[in-house]
């Protein structure tokens, strides 16, 4: 390992990743399992963004594309973002990059030094804490409980910030609980922020803005007293089903989304011209296949909800948007089926990976080690029957 550098050998690798990873592989081996660990929509792109896709082939949408993004799907965004948040932003405050993993990756190293601390609440997102460690900040963890639907409250958050806080990043709707703040819940956070005696910035994840069940979509970038401290960070991958185009985007402060872009210039210069080209239609057309997409979601949700109420030991709560539901697990810790002990999150994953033939992910990759995230992002019938075979095997550890 001695030629690997060191900021690579911090890094953890993705169990999210990991674990699809491993049931694509018992799944070519001809086991028949169903895969509820993938964070993307079951649906395929829409035809009309893929038309769009196609004529921006033909019409020689080849070359090279500036550094931050296509000036008119910037301003498509910045006109999104005004019409749909009540947000204002120019086109200019746009950054536009291979997918919004890259978008935050962008935001952190263009503001953290070495030795800056980043609030992060747990449960997080797998990306966060390994991108604040590779551009050298601190990860503060605060750890959130399933009775406070694990949202931060502004009391943690107060304690939590120090001289050296930076940022703080959110997410909401959030991978992997589920769990949606209210504009009441985001303003208690912004008093904090704005009464900090130093600049905080927030990264404000956003991706699962249009999968949300409980009503209108709000954005801490709302309010104005700390709209110039946010970096709001979105994309087409979930709303639109277009994870593989690999387009998201941020808005945020002129001088941050100007570093930003002087980043990405050596780093990969600008994202791929065919798919911007099919994320300005996502973004111009009507919203009617997510509308649809979100309604199909709920009722999955609903679906799972009842299938998780007949397992007994599961402790949960009802997620408000993304498709995840983050159960708790820790009845199961201790048990045995006779032959397996489940001592961990991630012992109880591969008990139902290998006896059961359905992949989750332990909530441990997500800071949340008595959690496992059920993904239900799968049709009706695979929900009905991974949910049978999980009842059927965790019925057995006692």
């Amino acid at each position: 390992m001695e030629s690997i550098s060191k900021r690579i050998q911090n890094l953890s690798e993705s169990q999210t990743i990991a674990m699809s990873q491993k049931s694509a592989e018992l799944k070519a081996q001809g086991k028949d399992i169903i895969n509820l660990s993938v964070g993307q929509p079951d649906f395929h792109t829409p035809d009309h963004i893929k038309q769009a896709a196609i004529d921006a082939i033909h019409n020689n949408y080849t070359m090279y594309t500036p550094v931050a993004g296509y000036k008119d799907l910037r301003q498509a965004i910045a006109d999104k973002l005004k019409q749909e948040n009540g947000l204002d932003y120019s086109w200019q405050q746009v950054v536009v990059s291979a997918g919004a993993k890259h978008s935050l990756s962008n935001a952190l190293l263009s503001i953290i030094d070495p030795g800056d601390e980043v609030i992060v609440p747990a449960p997080y997102w797998v990306s966060y804490v390994e991108q604040v460690k590779l551009a050298e900040g601190h990860n503060v963890i605060v750890p959130t409980s399933i009775e406070q639907e694990f949202k931060l409250q502004p009391e943690q958050l107060e304690q939590a910030i120090s001289e050296k806080t930076k940022a703080i990043i959110l997410c909401s709707p959030s991978n992997p609980t589920g769990s949606i703040y209210t504009r009441e819940e985001l303003r208690a956070l912004a008093d904090v922020i704005a009464q900090s005696k130093q600049t905080i910035y927030v990264l404000s994840d956003e991706i699962y803005e249009y999968i949300n069940f409980a009503g209108q979509h709000e954005s801490i970038a709302q309010f104005p007293d700390i709209h110039d401290q946010v970096i709001l960070i979105n994309g087409v991958s979930k709303g639109f089903a277009m994870t593989g185009w690999r387009i998201g985007y941020m808005a945020a402060p002129l001088e941050i989304a100007k570093a930003s872009a002087k980043l990405q210039g050596q780093v990969t210069s600008g994202a791929c011209s065919i798919a911007q080209r099919a994320a300005l239609t996502a973004l111009n057309s009507d919203k009617s296949f997510t509308h649809q997409m979100k309604e199909a979601f709920q009722r999955r949700r609903d679906l799972v909800m009842e299938g998780v109420d007949q397992i007994k030991g599961l402790k949960k709560y009802t997620p408000k948007g993304a498709f995840y539901l983050f159960p708790e697990i820790s009845d199961f810790l201790g048990t045995s089926d006779g032959n397996t002990t489940i001592n961990n999150d991630s012992d109880l994953c591969f008990y139902l990976l290998e006896q059961a033939n359905v992949a989750l992910v332990p909530g441990s990759a997500f800071g949340s080690p008595e959690n496992i995230r059920i993904s239900y992002a799968a049709s009706d019938e695979e929900l009905q029957e991974a949910l049978r075979r999980m009842k059927t095997y965790l019925d057995q550890l006692r």
